[in-house]
């Protein structure tokens, strides 16, 4: 009588398995089985590219003018650089430079690969004892053309520097 009653726990513990193995069953199959597929692409060229800074420097003016040397149209803007004890002004013939915000000054035309902008002069007041130990550095920065969705181009000065989105922007 021991034995069947072993046999029947067995078998019960067995068949409550199997149950609870049941149940659980379409939840791990769907776990499994569900999959996401995408279509289309967008080219990414993870590089930094940098455009050529052209600076001429006449007495304590420099001329400083981007030239594009990526394969895509950029917006750029440029930083300029020097002690504290030093001042700059700027002057812009062609009134494609403008300053903005972080003490940036932005070309406001989009730069074409192979285009060069048009200047923007950087005067520095110098004073007495520093004619010969003075540095002005210039820091250029660009990002690709974005088109809104009424086609108008825009930059977004918020891309990370080392990624650039060849082609149409992603969805």
């Amino acid at each position: 009588m021991k034995k069947i009653w072993k046999q029947k726990i067995v078998w019960l513990a067995a068949a409550a398995l199997l149950l609870v193995g049941s149940i659980s069953l379409p939840k791990a199959m769907a776990y499994f089985t569900t999959y996401a597929s995408a279509g289309g692409g967008v080219e990414i060229n993870i590089s930094n590219t940098t455009n050529e800074v052209e600076e001429k420097v006449d007495g304590l003016i420099k001329e400083i003018r981007l030239e594009n040397t990526s394969a895509q149209e950029e917006y750029v803007r440029v930083k300029v650089f020097c002690g504290s004890e030093f001042s700059l002004a700027y002057t812009n013939d062609s009134g494609k430079w403008s300053q903005g915000e972080g003490e940036y000054w932005y070309y406001s035309d989009i730069v074409k690969p192979g285009e060069i902008t048009e200047p923007l002069l950087a005067a520095i007041t110098v004073p007495d004892g520093h004619k010969d130990n003075f540095d002005v550095i210039v820091v250029e920065e660009s990002v690709p053309v974005l088109y809104a969705e009424d086609g108008s181009p825009y930059a977004d000065w918020s891309l990370r520097a080392d990624s650039d989105i060849m082609g149409e922007e992603a969805e």
